[in-house]
């Protein structure tokens, strides 16, 4: 079967050993960065240097000039060549891109955005009869529905958009191996075809929807600079394999981070009730704190850089060096967040970097700020919520991805 049909959104993942091992290090890694920070913060790994304090970290992701992003050769191949703002460094195009997208994507659309996901996970946890499977069942199920609804991108004929994304969002931040690559080349042309058509007939027949393709073509006829076809083309692309395939990963793991914990998940779920959604969010965004999207961001350092300078840990990055900004261990500093270890849904903001830090940091941080909590909102309100039995009732990942979740309610 062509990838292009597949309904299998996850690749196959490591079975027997492999994954046993991949578990091992995944759970080690907070106690590792625990001993990094206190006696290497910035450890060398080969030509790798892996910067762990908070401080450090915001350095990195706030000196675009000597350490700039990795993405444009993936994102070359994604986009056919066309260029995309996230894998530029701080560029005119880059703020010129950027500016245009802000005025297609605006903040007053965040409160709809918010009741759509609240009201389609709420269906979806009232007619799963007391038992969901949280990450794809709940999650990625309304991230894809209202993000391709608001943008603009239905779903490919005789395709499944979560699974085009999701395989296009492995190759871009997780994996390169050939098989892969292969479906790469099948899904990335096919996408960019499908949402060429989608300009061309939104354009033939504009109708009375208000999404981001229809603001984009507004602007297109109104001459504005920044809406050409590819411009459009390549800016729905890039938002479609960057954005929803995110969620399915985090927010599942930030439910198993409230389980893992009775006080905190019967906070939440007293807040989901008093629909309190500013401290539900933050139980949600601690949870998160716990076990973030991913270690860390990769940069490529493009000048010698000293980071730190001045500090009894500093060190000098040589250009041609990549750096890993361990966020992960930067949200669980002492130096910069109070009792890290310590689960307190009240944290102030700057003590998150879930989603970056300056230039780059994801353009859909609004979006994800308004949105995630609401997606587990209706399941916290349910009476008794519960793991499964069983294995079921872990959560279970696959590589880099979240895989199952299952929960019970009464």
């Amino acid at each position: 079967m062509s990838v292009l049909s597949s309904t299998e959104v996850l690749r196959p993942g490591p079975t027997g050993l492999k994954r046993l091992l991949m578990q091992g290090v995944m759970a080690a890694m907070p106690f590792a960065f625990r001993l990094l920070r206190r006696l290497k913060p910035i450890p060398r790994f080969g030509k790798t240097y892996v910067v762990t304090l908070y401080d450090d970290v915001r350095e990195v992701f706030a000196t675009d000039p000597a350490f700039g992003v990795t993405y444009k050769e993936k994102l070359d191949i994604i986009m056919g060549g066309e260029p995309f703002f996230l894998g530029m460094g701080d560029t005119p195009q880059y703020r010129a891109d950027t500016a245009a997208m802000r005025k297609v994507v605006r903040p007053a659309d965040l409160p709809l955005l918010a009741a759509k996901v609240e009201a389609q996970a709420e269906a979806i946890v009232a007619g799963a009869g007391g038992r969901i499977e949280v990450v794809d069942m709940l999650v990625r199920r309304v991230t894809f529905d209202f993000l391709a609804d608001y943008f603009g991108v239905p779903a490919p004929p005789g395709g499944d958009l979560r699974v085009w994304g999701t395989r296009l969002f492995e190759y871009q931040f997780v994996a390169s191996d050939a098989p892969l690559l292969a479906e790469v080349a099948e899904i990335a042309p096919a996408l960019r075809d499908h949402i060429q058509r989608q300009i061309e007939a939104r354009r033939a027949a504009p109708g009375k929807v208000d999404d981001v393709l229809a603001r984009c073509l507004k602007l297109q006829k109104a001459g504005e600079p920044g809406f050409s076809d590819a411009q459009i083309r390549t800016a729905l692309m890039g938002f479609i394999v960057g954005g929803p395939p995110q969620p399915p990963m985090v927010v599942p793991q930030a439910m198993e981070q409230l389980l893992r914990r009775p006080d905190a998940l019967r906070g939440a779920q007293a807040a989901a009730r008093a629909g309190d959604v500013v401290l539900l969010a933050g139980y949600v965004r601690e949870a998160m704190r716990f076990d973030p999207l991913a270690p860390g961001l990769p940069r490529v350092v493009l000048k010698d850089w000293t980071v730190a300078q001045g500090t009894r840990h500093q060190r000098t990055i040589p250009a041609g060096s990549t750096v890993l900004a361990a966020f992960a261990s930067a949200m669980r500093d002492g130096r910069r967040v109070p009792d890290p270890e310590r689960f307190d849904p009240c944290r102030l903001p700057h003590e998150y970097i879930h989603f970056g830090y300056d230039l780059h940091q994801c353009f859909g941080i609004h979006i994800n700020n308004a949105t995630l909590h609401l997606m587990l909102k209706p399941l916290l309100k349910r009476e008794n919520l519960r793991r499964a039995p069983g294995a079921a009732g872990k959560l279970r990942k696959n590589g880099a991805f979240a895989e199952s979740l299952t929960v019970e309610f009464d």
